[in-house]
């Protein structure tokens, strides 16, 4: 099994950044799909975005492209959520995640067997 630390998440003014950090860790870790979530009160989870197996692709849901940037770093098994131009509708508890299939990275919170215990990110308008 895996283990998944998230970190780096506050308050912040809207406009402003912050990065999370989710360190990877367990038995039988290795380099696979990762994904990022979100969810607010009173709301499903939602996608935010993933990274691929070996670093090179990543995606997003539309309301983050262009605002945010997945990155790894398989040497630390650390994966990194960069957060730009905070809006208050950013608020929620950001949670990472691995991937069920390590080499599919897929939109859907079902594809995702290994889950953090989030972290709260909260934007002040």
């Amino acid at each position: 099994q895996v283990q998944l630390v998230e970190s780096g998440g506050g308050l912040v003014q809207a406009g402003g950044s912050l990065r999370l950090s989710c360190a990877a860790s367990g038995r039988t870790f290795t380099a696979r799909a990762m994904g990022w979530f979100r969810q607010a009160p009173g709301k499903e989870r939602e996608f935010v975005g993933a990274i691929s197996w070996n670093g090179v692709t990543t995606y997003y849901a539309d309301s983050v492209k262009d605002r945010f940037t997945i990155s790894g770093d398989n040497a630390k098994n650390t994966m990194y959520l960069q957060m730009n131009r905070l809006k208050p509708e950013d608020t929620a508890v950001y949670y990472c995640a691995s991937a069920r299939n390590p080499y599919e990275s897929k939109r859907s919170p079902d594809a995702y067997s290994d889950w953090g215990q989030g972290t709260q990110v909260t934007v002040s308008s």
